[in-house]
């Protein structure tokens, strides 16, 4: 029977024991243990895990960077990552997702149910990685029409600042999330909306509208795409 290979990444060390220990338990699971994320990389290219357990809060390289790294490489791309993690409230459950993980274990956790939690979220990685892809692209929609939306509050002067927060909070998001579902342009668009806003101070409502127009013509024209690739299929 193959081995099932997990990699867990955490900067304490006691933590590394004790879930190598737990994930012992199940005789098909075979663990490597890293203390940052730079180690974690390196050791995926090498040794190509089935999941990656990712602890959040790490010095240096934090998980979300961690993840954001192992998605910008085609040979880590697909690999299934569960981030570990104390902040398990519903709001960074939902950013953790959108940045790409498949999941998140809480902790503590129970050591005696770590190994069946982990397998649960073990699945062929292209299907789930396109699964994942198809829940950000519907996310990319909903959010072009929320911009499309705002877009028009920008020449209300009393809700200007409402709209240019709501516009930021959205090209934060897609600005992260972009690069790693494969969807660069959409991420370089949303950053410079975003420093757009940032230097709204010095720039003017002008250049963020400008900057708007850009990123909702990449998401335009990833849309194009899409219903092409659907045709040619």
């Amino acid at each position: 029977m193959t081995a099932l290979r997990v990699l867990h990444v955490d900067d304490e060390p006691d933590i590394r024991e004790v879930v190598d220990i737990s994930l012992g338990l199940d005789p098909q699971f075979e663990t490597r243990g890293c203390d940052s994320g730079h180690e974690a990389i390196a050791v995926a290219m090498d040794w190509p895990p089935d999941i990656i357990l990712l602890d959040v809060m790490m010095p240096g390289m934090d998980g979300p960077a961690t993840l954001a790294r192992l998605r910008e490489n085609a040979k880590t791309a697909s690999i299934p990552v569960v981030f570990m993690t104390a902040r398990a409230q519903t709001r960074e459950l939902d950013l953790f997702r959108s940045l790409g993980a498949v999941g998140v274990i809480p902790k503590p956790f129970d050591p005696m149910t770590l190994a069946a939690s982990v397998r649960a979220y073990i699945q062929p990685a292209d299907g789930r990685f396109g699964a994942l892809q198809s829940v950000f692209l519907k996310r990319v929609d909903d959010d072009a029409a929320a911009l499309m939306e705002h877009r028009s509050a920008l020449k209300d002067s009393k809700a200007a600042a409402v709209a240019l927060a709501r516009i930021g909070d959205i090209a934060h998001g897609l600005a992260g999330a972009g690069g790693i579902f494969g969807f660069s342009e959409i991420s370089d668009a949303a950053a410079s909306l975003e420093e757009a806003i940032k230097l709204n101070g010095s720039g003017s409502l002008e250049d963020i509208a400008h900057a708007l127009d850009h990123l909702l013509i990449c998401v335009e024209t990833s849309r194009s795409h899409r219903m092409h690739s659907v045709i040619d299929a």
